[in-house]
């Protein structure tokens, strides 16, 4: 007792030190929160989220932390909104208080703390603020960044839970979001529409298409929720591809070449099977994703496969369903379903795997049974039995029986196999065996009387109650077989009859009244004392089978007429058990789902629909694309320009439409535009949708970046509106050029001549500079060719900015990629900087000073010594980026001063183009991994020439001749390794265009893929 006490006070002792670390600890981190300087509340909160991340309770903490939610330090806001999201449930009175703060943040330029005020105003499950939710939802869908709009559907599902009332407008808010084109947002909004709508498919018929052709580039996560989603919606939109009595046929070709075939014996001709366009479009999208690293997502498309594509398709799936059996030990579980498609050798069961998961394989092996392999699958059976796991044994023993019962053949085999486990030291083996050959002899009880003599000597040694029964239950059944030995078994029974389990005396009692009907004469005083025995047992269900028994077999005054069939009752003929799989109803529920793994319908279970007899109007899904008609000013205005009409375009896309609101009359051209206006609204129109674009993509960024994009576009709505009007005469200057080609090509031709046979004689000047963007590659010098390098397709001209003049304090830098080879280096990729003093005094000593910690190599251009006021100089500098996207950061300095810049390369930017034949083309394609994706183009991007300006927009790649009119090709590697890059457009009916990306950078790849797909599927 005395060693109790003090291990007790130990621990006690031992319990008050950790909670006093912990409040001590908490006590610092008060501390720090409420200091004034944001590094010491920055620390404190990695701290927190640190010891959240460990599942250490932080709510102590969460009214200091709230009282930073206004900090004007994004990195602090940011971590305050990730405790704010997992602790705004719990303390819901002091989240409240600040709620006044997220409204103020749903308004932030940043998106991340947009996204995050919206999130922790979602978490705080009040009834009372659900008017302000839905507000905050409903301008979060319309918000410009994809991020806020795919965190408003999250916040959708969150609000319905709270109050279910306000179905309707969110109906209405998920119906806006449906359309929306970013892929960010698919997933999100589907997950939302099966929260919140499921049965409203009307919302999907117009979102169809584009969900079909966006699958491909959604998150793993919401590409699994929009298969789920088609597979239901197909399941009521289309005809069954599963008709036995008609003809598959998709091809017109086909028909016309076999119609004099397709009649039956009799001369009628079968109706043939026309797909679905759309039905093939959901199946045609979907296949490429059973490459997907992710399992979810391959067992996702492999559901959809089983449910809709005609059988004959369905093999396709079984190559993907392999790799992922061998992958991970878990992934076997939802494969049950596609056992016939496979072979057995792939299912054998391995030492590591988990129990559930060798129940699967043996559902599987048994169902794969067939004369063929039977007796490959029973040796590999016999190795199963000897297992340590005995619910696989018993398994096992089970599947035998099946095999048996399936495959007349091995049927004596199997018995005489079952018949030596008998003989088995294991409980679980013995009882198991004898239940299975039960259900055996059943089928043939006359030749196997045998074996129930056999079970009958190892009677006494079977301790396992349901074995005891069984044998037991087969005696009585078949005592006419054996005359001698069935008393003998009932007088056994008879001594050790209150020392057994309820179910052998059930068995027992049925066993004495059978004998009792057939053999009287010796057994008529075993019969009388069991029912005796049993008319004072415990349990009442033997006490009313011995009433019941006693009163049919023996006759006295008071029986009825019911004893006379007797006989007829308790020795009927039975029906032979027949054994099924245990997965056999289970093809009720949708594959994949919790309904189909536990054979139940679960909450939340939407039901799979029978295919419709005839297919509803499949016109519902088409969408109406109403182009806009721009129509190019023949004339030049009065500042020299050509102007675009006022249409609702003009002003959404280009940034003049906002300068004309202001009043300011400057159009969105930049100083760079110097040939036509048709370019400069194509750019203008990129611009945008790529900041859109990036604003989802590199969400994780620091708010830095933000600001820094926002502070450039307040530099070009400026420096736009300072812009001098420029004369009528268009004409290019060295410094405005459009295009960095050789001295060999010439940038502008004569009045006169023809320009590489593009341009007439009297082309207007607005198109002049569109013949220019689909020049043919111009050869570069020797050291060039003998790189293997020609020269650049196109040169954008779009600048970046570097530094603002307001935070360079007046000096002003802009940077672009002139797309050659760098000369001081050829791992390199060249950099072309701007560098404008806009103060009114010279700033000297202009050059590069410390570099940011990438490890990326950088060659400086030479000190600008002075640089006099309005003055402009462009240096050039060269930064290996070692094949990636990263930053280079550095600093601009000047005699004074440093300023903190970087360069942000586009993935395109880092190539060299390569000229190559076709032949090596598909040499070096047959080497390298892919990565591909479908999509539907725009209408004006379906000939050659527009694919090969947008590819050349997007990447810095070399055109390869092809000898297909719909394949087109080109050719680069990557500057810093030498990578052979290789992209393929492959037109196909419909503006459908498969893409694909032969590299072996695995990560470049698909990052070019995402911008060739949005370049090529926007007019």
């Amino acid at each position: 007792s005395m060693t109790c006490c003090v291990a007790s006070h130990s621990s006690v002792e031992g319990t008050c030190s950790d909670l006093f670390l912990l409040s001590t600890r908490n006590d610092d981190l008060k501390e720090m929160l409420e200091s004034n300087k944001d590094s010491l509340k920055l620390d404190a909160m990695k701290r927190i989220i640190a010891l959240i991340a460990k599942g250490k309770n932080a709510s102590e903490l969460f009214p200091a932390v709230v009282k930073n939610v206004a900090s004007k330090n994004i990195e602090l806001k940011k971590l305050v909104y990730v405790y704010l999201v997992r602790y705004a449930e719990e303390q819901q009175d002091l989240a409240l208080l600040s709620i006044s703060t997220f409204q103020r943040a749903l308004k932030d330029p940043n998106q991340l703390i947009r996204a995050s005020a919206l999130r922790v105003l979602s978490s705080i499950r009040v009834p009372i603020i659900v008017p302000i939710m839905m507000l905050a939802i409903k301008e979060a869908a319309s918000d410009m960044s994809p991020y806020v709009r795919k965190t408003s559907a999250h916040a959708i599902q969150k609000l319905y839970s709270l109050d279910p009332d306000q179905k309707e407008h969110l109906i209405e808010v998920i119906d806006k979001l449906l359309k929306d084109k970013s892929t960010l947002v698919a997933g999100s909004v589907v997950m939302a529409f099966e929260e919140v709508c499921p049965d409203r498919i009307d919302l999907i018929h117009k979102n169809y298409r584009k969900l079909c052709n966006l699958l491909v580039d959604v998150e793993e996560w919401g590409q699994v929720v929009i298969i789920t989603m088609l597979t239901r919606y197909a399941r009521t939109q289309f005809t069954s591809p599963w008709k036995e009595d008609g003809l598959f046929d998709e091809n017109s070709e086909t028909a016309f070449y076999e119609s004099d075939e397709k009649k039956t014996k009799n001369g009628d001709e079968k109706k043939s099977y026309m797909m679905d366009p759309d039905h093939r479009l959901l199946l045609r999208n979907t296949k490429p994703l059973l490459q997907s690293r992710n399992t979810a997502v391959v067992v996702s498309v492999a559901q959809l496969y089983w449910h809709l594509a005609p059988k004959h398709e369905v093999g396709v799936i079984t190559k993907s369903l392999v790799r992922l059996l061998r992958s991970h030990r878990y992934t076997p579980t939802p494969i049950c379903m596609f056992f016939s498609l496979l072979s057995p050798s792939l299912f054998y069961v391995r030492s590591t795997d988990a129990t559930h998961i060798k129940s699967l394989k043996l559902e599987i092996l048994t169902s794969l049974a067939n004369e063929a392999n039977i007796s490959t699958i029973l040796r590999e059976f016999q190795t199963y039995v000897k297992s340590q796991d005995k619910q696989f044994a018993a398994g096992t023993i089970q599947a035998i029986g099946r095999c048996a019962t399936n495959i007349s053949e091995v049927t004596d085999t199997c018995l005489q196999g079952l018949v030596l486990l008998l003989s088995n030291r294991d409980e679980t083996v013995v009882a198991e065996s004898v239940v299975v050959i039960k259900k055996l002899l059943q089928t043939q009880p006359t030749q196997h009387s045998d074996i129930i003599k056999h079970m009958a000597k190892l009677f006494d040694n079977i301790a396992v109650p349901m074995a005891r029964a069984s044998i037991l239950w087969l005696m009585g059944e078949y005592c006419e077989r054996v005359p001698q030995i069935a008393p003998d078994v009932l007088r056994k029974m008879a001594k050790s009859f209150t020392s057994e389990e309820d179910i052998v005396k059930l068995q027992t009692v049925n066993l004495a009244a059978k004998l009792y009907l057939t053999n009287s004469k010796q057994t008529k005083l075993l019969t009388q004392y069991i029912l005796n025995l049993g008319k004072y047992d415990q349990n009442y269900d033997i006490r009313d089978r011995t009433r019941f028994i006693r009163q049919l077999i023996v006759p006295n005054e008071k029986s009825g007429a019911l004893g006379k069939y007797a006989r007829r009752i308790l020795l009927a003929p039975k029906p032979a058990p027949v054994l099924e799989s245990t997965y056999k109803d289970r093809d009720r529920y949708q594959l994949g789902t919790l309904s189909h793994t536990i054979n139940t319908k679960a909450s939340g279970y939407l039901e799979l629909s029978d295919w419709p007899a005839v297919a509803p109007d499949q016109s519902v899904r088409n969408v109406e694309v109403i182009e806009p008609v721009k129509e190019w000013a023949p004339s030049l205005g009065k500042t020299g320009k050509s102007k675009l009409s006022k249409s609702s375009d003009d002003k959404f896309y280009s940034d003049s439409g906002e300068e004309k609101e202001k009043g300011s009359g400057s159009s969105s051209s930049d100083d760079n535009e110097t040939v036509c206006v048709l370019e400069s609204s194509s750019e203008a129109e990129s611009d945008e949708e790529k900041s859109s674009s990036q604003s989802s993509e590199e969400s994780d960024k620091s708010s830095s970046l933000s600001e820094k994009s926002s502070s450039e576009s307040d530099s070009e709505q400026k420096k736009t509106t300072k812009k001098p009007p420029q004369k009528k005469t268009v004409k290019p200057t060295t410094k405005d050029r459009s295009y960095l080609l050789p001295s060999a090509c010439p940038l502008v031709c004569g009045p006169g001549e023809r320009l590489h046979g593009f341009v007439s004689k009297q082309v207007p000047v607005s198109l002049s500079l569109y013949s220019l963007c689909i020049l043919t590659p111009c050869p570069l010098s020797c050291a060039a060719a003998l790189l293997q390098v020609s020269g650049p397709a196109f040169v954008p001209e779009k600048r970046h900015d570097l530094l603002h003049r307001m935070t360079g304090k007046g000096l002003s830098a802009q940077y672009q990629f002139p797309r050659q080879p760098c000369l001081y280096q050829p791992t390199m990729v060249s950099v072309q900087i701007s560098l404008t003093n806009t103060t009114d005094h010279p700033l000297e000593q202009i050059h590069i000073g410390d570099r940011g910690p990438t490890g990326l190599d950088m060659h400086c251009f030479n000190t600008v010594e002075c640089l006099l006021p309005e003055a402009s100089v462009t240096v050039s500098l060269g930064v290996d980026f070692n094949d990636s996207t990263q930053a280079a950061n550095f600093q601009l300095c000047t005699k004074e001063d440093q300023f903190s810049v970087s360069i942000q390369p586009a993935v395109g930017e880092l190539f060299l183009p390569a000229t190559m034949t076709e032949q090596d083309f598909r040499k070096e394609q047959g080497k390298l991994s892919y990565s591909s994706a479908t999509i539907t183009m725009a209408a004006e991007n379906t000939t050659r020439q527009p694919i090969s300006r947008q590819v050349a927009t997007v990447a810095n790649l070399g055109v390869v001749p092809s000898g297909q009119d719909n394949i087109h090709r080109f050719a680069g590697k990557t500057a810093s390794s030498g990578a052979v890059v290789l992209v393929t457009v492959e037109l196909r009916e419909s503006s459908a265009a498969l893409i694909t990306i032969n590299t072996e950078k695995s990560v470049m790849g698909p990052m070019l893929l995402r911008d060739l797909k949005r370049a090529l599927a926007r007019a």
